[in-house]
């Protein structure tokens, strides 16, 4: 009897969590370290960008026309207006990747997250946690990137976005310093699914 161990599927990760979290700070350190196999997948927004932002790194920046087209062809996986911006994944990227073999990362809001997870329930849902939520109000207030009303808003939805947890498969806690021990934790969560039995089934 010969015997080969299966081939393992490519995983779709939904990484996401409440506004000031860390995400952008967590994926830009796993795209650092050059996890193998990984494709990211650049969100699309309507958004201004901010200094030290880059074009097609952090966000591809469209206006609204532009976005709005993308909805029309239905080549977004998800979609989302949050704080009176338009956030989306294209469908594109993330099909592409796949097709190809490759693990594929999205980032998105809570909100995304829960959009993606009635069209592909089949993805690995992450959801970023802070120690707690006086030190995610702390790390809002310091980015200084936001207006007094913006930030308001956004330190009125984090409790709201926190509840949402059950909504995800795992959660990783984001402690201030020690951001590779968070990418170290979605590391062995990626390598567990590839180990997975029983693949998930992932639809676009």
């Amino acid at each position: 009897m010969t015997f080969k161990p299966p081939l393992p599927a490519p995983v779709l990760i939904v990484l996401s969590g409440p506004s000031g979290v860390g995400k952008d700070a967590v994926l830009e350190r796993m795209k650092e370290r050059q996890l193998p196999g990984v494709k990211y997948v650049t969100t699309v927004t309507t958004r201004a960008q901010r200094p030290r932002e880059i074009e097609g790194r952090d966000y591809h920046f469209f206006s609204q026309p532009e976005f709005k087209k993308l909805i029309e062809a239905n080549e977004l996986l998800e979609w989302a207006e949050v704080y009176g911006n338009f956030y989306g994944v294209p469908k594109a990227a993330v099909r592409e990747a796949l097709k190809a073999g490759h693990d594929v990362v999205v980032k998105v809001d809570v909100q995304g997250a829960a959009s993606i997870k009635k069209i592909t329930p089949g993805a690995v849902f992450i959801f970023l946690l802070p120690p707690s939520l006086k030190d995610l109000e702390a790390r809002l207030s310091r980015r200084l990137t936001e207006s007094p009303a913006a930030l308001k808003r956004r330190l009125e939805t984090a409790p709201h976005e926190l509840e949402q947890l059950s909504m995800f498969d795992y959660f990783v806690v984001n402690h201030e310093g020690r951001i590779d021990q968070a990418v170290d934790c979605i590391a062995a969560i990626l390598a567990a699914e590839k180990a997975r039995v029983h693949k998930r089934n992932i639809i676009l």
